[in-house]
């Protein structure tokens, strides 16, 4: 990335630089640039076949209700009797 552009980003941000930071910031922004130009070169199309070799539905657990804790246990810690939980306040 060249110096007159990175002088422009910095206007349009409201940044300022010394000229040292100007071509620092040039070569900084050139080695992002080029990470990205990399990055675009990767293939991230989709195949439902290859993406999901590994997940089989006869693998997967059965969904099947369980009992839970009685209200009343898990309630009697709870600071009120109105079946809730009272917490802190931490927002006005």
């Amino acid at each position: 990335m060249d110096l007159e552009m990175v002088k422009y980003l910095a206007k349009l941000g409201k940044l300022n630089f010394t000229e040292e930071g100007f071509e620092a910031m040039a070569e900084d922004m050139t080695d992002i640039i080029e990470i990205m130009d990399t990055i675009k070169e990767i293939d991230i199309t989709y195949d439902p076949i290859k993406d999901n070799h590994n997940v089989y539905l006869k693998d997967l657990r059965k969904d099947e209700a369980q009992p839970s804790l009685p209200t009343e246990k898990v309630l009697q810690n709870a600071v009120n009797s109105e079946n809730s939980f009272v917490v802190p306040k931490v927002v006005e």
